[in-house]
């Protein structure tokens, strides 16, 4: 049994590795998916198998968290929209930093009790060896505080309570910055980094307290200190998410879903778990060099998205001065006269679900002998991967999607750039003037096209809170509307030109 639960490990964890790995590519992420939850499956089957190898295990209380997970997430993948899907991947980072604190705490709760068990049998004379499943042998002598676990145990349980705290409160921080339940822009405390260094002490000297200076038999101190830790990590997790602005979202989404896997490899340590450290540390890893690869597209360091202020100039409506409007007729003639046409997807795109009536305008396109590309920045969207996402939905063929730097030289060669619902990564200011939040980062050039249509509800800011100056580009129109009935409009106006 124990060599058929190590293979099952072993297997899921290679499935893991190569469900990641298809994920870099867009025509393989369908069937990584698809990969990864299998590999999941058996690591669930592993974990149960090996449990139950241990000892007694309740199957009916596994059962129903089984049926009950599998139901919430069949209910939410089949009733998200793709506007909606960074608050729910924010939310699940969220739910994964929840897991890690709940096994870290109740694995300490337990700890304690099973020492004090086991040094009262040996104080009573019994010659038998009190087994804990899960945790190392213990020692026989008895001191003033409880050595409960070695050193690197208690160490890397506070690491957990640590890791998971922050980024259960810092993704629910994420999540209520771009549901709109709390504002997005930056908030700072009085003091704000002092604020988060002595919450990080409180933290993990808490944390290891409770296994070093708990005496026997004080298990109401053993949860006081618990709960400090608990509640320390729960407010740093806040902390160090409110400073960060609406426009940086997609970066922090990244860093919690990469600080979620460094959790789930934290509690792997503390269930002597190997499948948990793999699959966490792949996680971490893969998270991370997301973060790093989009801080680069952004042209700023992780730290400055983090702990850098900005003040923002604005973008209200009345400090545009040469804004000129267009309607789907100028864009459908525009496009009919076309050769080259990129399309630059942003947020207004998911929000006005126009994915799919951006596809049939593509087509349409092609059928005249256009050459039709789209346009992906790194941080267009909420999430990392949003635009490739929502464009997937639709079919959209992956030959079709470029990345920034395959295309940016590309635009002063373009007939017409169509802009739906981008905002910062079209914005040219970010290459000209250095008072803006965007300054540095690298953008797709709508403005070098022969000529723009920017589809927007308004003219309101975009997440960086200022005004675009493509908007005022003399060879852009703006065509405001929703997104899914501009585009409609404009392939109704193509089929009569």
């Amino acid at each position: 049994m124990q060599t058929l639960i190590h293979v099952t490990y072993m297997v899921a964890s290679v499935l893991f590795i190569v469900g990641i790995k298809r994920l870099s590519a867009v025509k393989t992420a369908r069937s990584a998916n698809a990969i990864s939850a299998f590999a999941m499956l058996l690591a669930i089957v592993a974990a149960m198998l090996d449990i139950a190898h241990q000892g007694e295990i309740a199957w009916l209380w596994v059962g129903m968290g089984l049926v009950a997970g599998s139901a919430i997430g069949a209910y939410l993948a089949l009733t998200v929209r793709m506007e909606g899907m960074p608050e729910l991947v924010g939310f699940f980072n969220g739910m994964g930093g929840l897991a890690s604190s709940l096994v870290a705490v109740s694995m300490s709760i337990f700890a304690w009790i099973a020492w004090g068990e086991l040094l009262s049998a040996q104080t009573a004379g019994m010659t038998t060896t009190v087994g804990v499943a899960g945790l190392p042998e213990a020692a026989a002598e008895t001191r003033g505080a409880a050595p409960l676990l070695t050193p690197d145990n208690a160490i890397t349980i506070a690491l957990s309570i640590l890791v998971g705290g922050v980024t259960l409160t810092g993704s629910l921080v994420a999540w209520a910055k771009l549901k709109g339940v709390m504002s997005g822009g930056q908030i700072f405390l009085p003091g704000h980094k002092a604020i988060n260094l002595v919450l990080l002490v409180i933290t993990l000297g808490a944390g290891i307290a409770a296994f070093f200076v708990v005496p026997l038999g004080s298990i109401t101190l053993l949860y006081q200190l618990l709960a400090v830790a608990v509640v320390a990590s729960f407010i740093l997790g806040v902390t160090f998410a409110i400073p960060v602005g609406g426009a940086d979202m997609p970066v922090v989404i990244s860093l919690l879903n990469s600080f979620s896997g460094i959790a789930a490899a934290m509690t792997g340590f503390v269930l002597y778990n190997n499948l948990l450290i793999i699959s966490g540390s792949l996680v971490g890893a893969a998270g991370m060099i997301l973060t790093i690869i989009m801080c680069r597209g952004m042209n700023r360091p992780l730290t400055n998205v983090l702990f850098a202020k900005f003040s923002l100039t604005g973008g209200d409506k009345e400090e545009y001065i040469n804004v000129k409007s267009g309607d789907p007729v100028d864009a459908a003639i525009a496009l009919a006269n076309a050769s080259n046409v990129i399309f630059v997807p942003g947020y207004g795109l998911a929000a006005g679900q126009a994915q799919h009536a951006t596809r049939e305008l593509a087509d349409m396109l092609e059928e005249r002998g256009v050459n039709v590309r789209y346009a992906i920045h790194e941080v267009a969207g909420r999430m990392p991967g949003h635009m490739n996402v929502l464009l997937a939905e639709a079919n959209v063929p992956y030959d079709q999607l470029y990345k920034r730097e395959d295309i940016e030289a590309d635009f002063k060669n373009s007939d017409v750039a169509v802009v739906i619902g981008a905002n910062d990564v079209v914005n040219p200011a970010a290459l000209d003037d250095e008072n803006c939040p965007l300054y540095g980062m690298p953008i797709l050039p709508a403005h070098e096209a022969q000529q723009a249509f920017v589809i927007k509800r308004s003219l309101a800011a975009g997440f960086a809170g200022m005004k675009n100056t493509l908007f005022e580009s003399d060879k852009t129109l703006m065509v405001f509307g929703s997104a899914k009935d501009v585009i409609s409009s404009i392939s109704e106006e193509l089929k009569q030109q």
